[in-house]
């Protein structure tokens, strides 16, 4: 984005670039975080467009952030997905961390789900557990919406009551029943990184009533309920956070841990966009 830019005026280049090269209209989004891009690679009638093709969407230098942003279909219902993200940490402003969230909005997707990798903070459970994100703590410092308000994507002061839509979080539970896989639920802390948290820090967090943490999710929820699109989320614990267990955390187990719940996470994610596109259409 440039600083003659608006927010929205950069949306709406990229998009009109993007529906140059592919024509369906998405009904669902898909953001997918560290070592779960796989699924996007499963789409019926799969297009890719590398982000570096897309002037203004930022580019994730992390490993196991493929950087594409992937069409298809999931048994029939039109899905655009993000394979991989941007985050702060990286040196990305919070408005263009969220460009891709934003333009995927622009395209037409109606409801987001957010996936990420996370470190898990309640000590019953384990590397490898899948958790639907119910409410998120933003603990960076900082919000995609701070500075002038462009009032073409949503209102100055957006509600956050129901970040992470109620319908979206029913259609998750009956797909995590129709599929067999288990999925815990609970709050989701996000920091900035890229260091992970303290011991003393985590204990903080549980204190706060979080389950997970990360360093992403919380900048997109904002930025798809300031423009009204119904949103839910899902991290796959890839690790115990520090203090809980004795490990030493580093990036490969994140993204190891993601692939021995891929399979798991597909089905559980495919049955959840085939929920949601059964869903009665409801005004944001």
């Amino acid at each position: 984005m440039t600083a003659r830019e608006s927010v929205s005026q950069t949306i709406d280049k990229l998009a009109n670039v993007v529906k140059n090269g592919v024509s369906a209209i998405p009904r669902v989004g898909l953001v997918l975080g560290s070592g779960l891009g796989s699924f996007a690679d499963g789409l019926e009638e799969l297009v890719k467009i590398p982000y570096q093709m897309l002037d203004g969407m930022p580019v994730s230098t992390v490993v196991g952030h493929a950087g594409n942003l992937c069409f298809g279909k999931v048994q029939g219902v039109s899905v655009v997905c993000m394979q991989g993200r941007a985050h702060l940490y990286e040196g990305h402003a919070p408005e263009a961390v969220v460009t891709g969230a934003r333009l995927m909005a622009r395209l037409g997707a109606t409801h987001v789900l957010i996936t990420n990798a996370a470190g898990g903070i309640e000590t019953s459970w384990a590397a490898g557990d899948l958790m639907l994100i119910t409410d998120h703590l933003n603990l960076t410092g900082a919000s995609p919406l701070s500075g002038p308000n462009d009032d073409t994507l949503g209102p100055r002061f957006p509600d956050m009551t129901r970040a992470y839509d109620l319908e979206v979080q029913a259609a998750a539970r009956q797909a995590a029943r129709s599929t067999g896989v288990v999925l815990r639920e609970g709050i989701y802390a996000g920091l900035l990184g890229p260091t992970y948290e303290t011991p003393a820090e985590v204990r903080m967090l549980r204190i706060l009533g979080a389950q997970a943490v990360g360093m992403s999710t919380v900048h997109e929820v904002i930025a798809l309920r300031h423009m009204g699109i119904k949103v839910g989320a899902l991290s796959c614990i890839t690790n115990m956070a520090a203090g809980i267990s004795n490990e030493l955390l580093h990036h490969g187990e994140v993204e190891e841990i993601a692939r021995t719940r891929r399979e798991d996470l597909k089905r559980l994610l495919s049955a959840w966009i085939v929920g949601i596109a059964g869903t009665k259409e409801e005004p944001a």
